[in-house]
């Protein structure tokens, strides 16, 4: 089977689906992945064939007005500035989309490409399964991501009804450029105001453990697979002067914060360095697309611009980032505690998740991390053994399960029913 994969977003929203295209490729499938093509390393790396869409996501990330809205944490406004930049997009991604996919059988798209997946799988009449790394379908079991979970106190309808607020919040941030894409490019009527509803006729996979979220009993034709993990490529190797630094002293802590953007990395950096210093931890620093940056590091710190995590976070001691579902996902993985500093979106929600299951600490919000708050958390990562047991036991789990190969078994029960 031919199957198109969208994957639009940062770097930890696209990996999930490389991992994804791999696992099908390996079972026999052709895969094209279509992403931003700042990602064509990334994907051609894993031996996917790649189609560039317009838009480098590190740019806009790394530019001041989006440093400064990251800063702020104002997911309204955030949306704003990305519905500009989906507009100024809409066509082009929709021209690409439509020439990749002529030769395809089935399409295949998480939350970035579900509009461009909805409209092509429209336009071609191809069939279009939902693939996603956060809760997305509404349910009455608890709230959506945007929300605080405290909200499930007022009951089942509140939670089903905050599902439907963000698929709103999500959509009509997308609406004008989807309408541009419809009208201009692939000669469709513009979708309803609400937003078009996905049919349940073929499954929605969902890329995360039913050990960290068990599955609705209000999901329809829903798949909790597991996660979809991206190892490193089997050609890369660290630096040796990370070796040596690993080695040199008791497990650090990790600290990064990935994509998101700082107006003032060079504060965020000194106040990593006192929580450092308060609880005298070694710890290895990523700069990210954030930027994080220091001179003149003490030796208890190393710096690093990339690291691929399922290398990495087994050998630390716990792991402290801004709660991206993939960070998320490869810190609980290896079975280290986890500290959460949200910024917007979902990760406040994983952080909230992380606290539940009692394998890290209670999230703080970016806008009130200080070093003390930092190095308390820090801290309760390193020395609660309750919590680091139950890290301990949910990676296990987590690393028993195969989340790719039961995605992958869900897609050939759809290639049955086409083909049959």
């Amino acid at each position: 089977m031919r199957i198109a994969i969208i994957a639009l977003g940062s770097q930890g929203d696209v990996q999930p689906y490389v991992a994804l295209g791999k696992g099908l490729k390996a079972a026999g499938h052709f895969v094209r992945l279509l992403s931003h093509e700042n990602f064509a390393g990334l994907v051609n790396s894993h031996g996917l064939e790649f189609c560039p869409m317009y838009g480098n996501v590190r740019e806009i990330v790394e530019s001041p007005e989006m440093r400064k809205l990251l800063e702020k944490g104002n997911i309204l406004a955030i949306n704003s500035y990305t519905t500009k930049e989906t507009q100024r997009a809409a066509i082009n991604w929709a021209q690409t989309g439509l020439m990749a996919c002529q030769d395809i059988d089935l399409l295949l798209a998480g939350v970035g490409g579900l509009y461009l997946g909805l409209a092509l799988a429209e336009k071609l009449g191809l069939p279009l399964l939902h693939a996603y790394v956060f809760p997305f379908t509404p349910t009455k079991t608890f709230p959506g991501v945007l929300f605080p979970q405290s909200l499930a106190r007022f009951g089942s309808i509140v939670n089903w009804l905050s599902h439907h607020v963000v698929r709103q919040i999500l959509w009509q941030g997308s609406r004008k450029g989807d309408t541009l894409a419809r009208k201009q490019v692939l000669n469709l009527p513009a979708a309803p105001f609400f937003g078009t509803h996905e049919s349940t006729r073929y499954p929605t996979l969902y890329g995360f453990s039913p050990s960290v979220i068990p599955q609705p009993p209000d999901w329809q034709n829903a798949h909790v697979t597991g996660y979809w993990f991206l190892d490193a490529p089997y050609n890369w190797t660290p630096p040796s002067s990370l070796i040596e630094f690993l080695h040199g002293g008791k497990p650090p802590v990790y600290i990064g914060f990935g994509s998101m953007g700082m107006r003032n990395p060079e504060e965020t950096a000194d106040l990593i360095l006192q929580a450092l210093e308060q609880t005298k931890q070694r710890a290895i620093m990523l700069s990210g697309w954030g930027g994080l940056r220091k001179e003149n590091l003490p030796d208890n710190v190393y710096l690093i611009d990339s690291v691929p995590h399922s290398w990495l976070f087994p050998q630390v001691a716990a792991v402290v980032h801004h709660g991206g579902a993939g960070t998320t996902a490869a810190g609980l993985r290896a079975g280290v505690p986890t500290v959460i500093i949200p910024f917007f979106g979902d990760q406040e929600f994983w952080g909230q998740r992380v606290a539940a299951l009692g394998v890290g600490t209670e999230p703080i919000p970016h806008k009130q991390l200080t070093p003390e708050k930092l190095a308390q958390a820090i801290q309760k990562a390193i020395t609660d053994q309750t919590m680091r047991q139950r890290a301990h036991t949910l990676g296990q789990q987590i690393r028993s399960e195969d989340g790719i190969a039961n995605a992958v078994a869900v897609v050939e029960e759809v290639e049955k029913s086409l083909f049959s």
